[in-house]
């Protein structure tokens, strides 16, 4: 009985050396997808962009009759959003009107004007 007794504290002892182990974390059944990243200038994008030029072009040429516009649309262009580029693009093909006021609207911002005024100095 005394070594039953001393195998027990012994066993004791020795359970008490031992570190804890936490238990595992569950793993998700299903993995997470790595992010999605979208390409920063699509085709679509690039056409959208060509269409809208053509039409501020247009608008510009007829503002400033036999001047090259292309720096002038420049500054356009590159001050106007994705969206204006869209609207402009899209109305210039059915409503020449709106167009020319969604460019007019553009023109009017302090970092287009400042734009249009380095291109005209140099021109």
């Amino acid at each position: 009985m005394r070594l039953i007794v001393s195998l027990g504290l012994a066993a004791a002892l020795v359970a008490g050396c031992v570190p804890r182990v936490p238990p595992s974390q569950p793993t998700s059944p299903i993995p997470t997808p790595p992010p999605v990243t979208q390409p920063t200038t699509t085709v679509l994008d690039n056409s959208t962009r060509a269409v809208a030029r053509d039409v501020v072009n247009r608008e510009m040429a007829k503002r400033l009759p036999g001047r090259n516009v292309a720096p002038y649309t420049d500054c356009v262009i590159n001050n106007a959003s994705m969206a204006e580029l869209s609207d402009i693009a899209a109305r210039g093909v059915t409503d020449t009107g709106t167009a020319a006021s969604s460019v007019a609207t553009i023109v009017q911002r302090p970092d287009t004007t400042q734009c249009i005024a380095k291109v005209a100095a140099t021109a």
